[in-house]
């Protein structure tokens, strides 16, 4: 049975606002949270990008949620950085947090002022970053020369059981290298066949019986004409490829970037629709791709009526 969380856009809402939001999602009904972890949104638009790991502390005190974070260690984060938040969260909240990484986005990374690496020399960074918040989480001392440097790191207050390090990967390829160290993979939705090769290639690298988690990105509202609007005004900088978005360093970019994009370009990186049967055949084909975990993102700012609507009307038909 595949369940359904909430994914809490930090791009989009204020921190306080998005704490109301993963409240009224748990209440509604959504078993489990996961986060985006941004320094700038991806439009100017959007407006907002809280610290990801000082709200998730205020979220997971706030409700009773199992929560998971998408971030990006090896730049704008020091491994040992991230490694200390993950045991913390995990101390706190035992059995309740997993923390996704991946190699990042230019958007987040470039304010560090030093190079954005080829997408190559990202991957590397990151399976070394990887060895290295395993070691301290198992409460080793470590010392690493490589593309990160770490000089003699510890970590001091360790959970009982460390949180699960999920690899988060949006290609086959990528999927595939996952596959070899993550405990699980998180993804996007994409078009059914292009998903079930990204999940096939997870299993093939190494992750057969690891738990799968789909980001969907959604767009709701009661009005076809709405929802459009809606999907086209706050989500249509994120419709590009790999090349640009991974590489743009600046939301001007990205909205310069998007000035071409027609609101039915959205279709498609946005599931939209007015209709929630619609939207519940959606999620029950991707859950049926292997999905154990589905976080519905709606791209929309009214948080409150795509979770009344979708409690009463789209999860009883996915979950059962």
């Amino acid at each position: 049975m595949t369940s359904i969380g909430f994914h809490a856009s930090h791009e989009q809402l204020a921190p306080s606002a998005l704490l109301e939001a993963v409240r009224a999602a748990e209440e509604a009904g959504f078993e489990a949270a996961m986060c985006s972890d941004h320094l700038a949104p991806w439009s100017e638009r959007q407006g907002h990008s809280g610290h990801a790991w000082v709200w998730l502390g205020a979220a997971m005190q706030a409700t009773s949620l199992p929560f998971g974070v998408v971030t990006a260690p090896g730049q704008r984060y020091h491994p040992t950085v991230i490694a200390q938040a993950i045991a913390t969260l995990g101390e706190l909240f035992p059995g309740r947090f997993w923390a996704a990484l991946g190699s990042g986005e230019a958007l987040n990374e470039h304010v560090t002022g030093d190079r954005w690496p080829p997408k190559r020399e990202r991957d590397a960074r990151l399976l070394e970053c990887v060895e290295v918040i395993r070691a301290l989480l198992r409460g080793e001392e470590v010392s690493h020369d490589g593309r990160v440097r770490v000089d003699r790191a510890r970590l001091w207050s360790l959970p009982d059981v460390p949180p699960a390090l999920v690899g988060a990967a949006v290609s086959a390829e990528t999927a595939r290298v996952v596959g070899g160290w993550a405990d699980g993979l998180v993804t996007i939705n994409q078009p059914v066949e292009t998903l079930r090769r990204v999940v096939e290639a997870f299993r093939e690298g190494g992750g057969e019986g690891k738990p799968i988690a789909v980001q969907v990105h959604l767009s709701w509202a009661p009005d076809e004409d709405e929802a459009l609007a809606v999907a086209h005004d706050q989500w249509r900088s994120n419709v590009f490829g790999a090349e640009l978005a991974w590489n743009l360093e600046l939301p001007s970019q990205f909205d310069e970037a998007a000035r071409a994009v027609r609101p039915d370009d959205v279709r498609g990186p946005v599931l939209v629709s007015s209709d929630p049967a619609r939207h519940a055949a959606w999620l029950s084909e991707l859950g049926a791709v292997g999905a154990d975990q589905l976080f519905l993102h709606h791209v929309g700012r009214d948080q409150e009526r795509f979770i009344d609507t979708f409690a009463t009307k789209v999860l009883p038909e996915v979950t059962t």
